[in-house]
């Protein structure tokens, strides 16, 4: 999931709610939508790798 900060940047916060803080977890912060983008593609690579 990418969300868009005040600060212009975006960044990618993981599906699932860590159980111990009830929060999303934080997975990176990029200058611009297309590097997020990218990034989240190589998550979801190499999730199916470890699958």
């Amino acid at each position: 999931m990418i969300r868009k900060l005040k600060s212009g940047e975006y960044r990618i916060y993981s599906i699932k709610i860590n159980p111990e803080t009830n929060k999303r977890r934080n997975l990176g912060t990029f200058k611009t939508l297309a590097e997020a983008k990218n990034h989240e593609r190589q998550i979801e690579f190499f999730k199916t790798l470890k699958g």
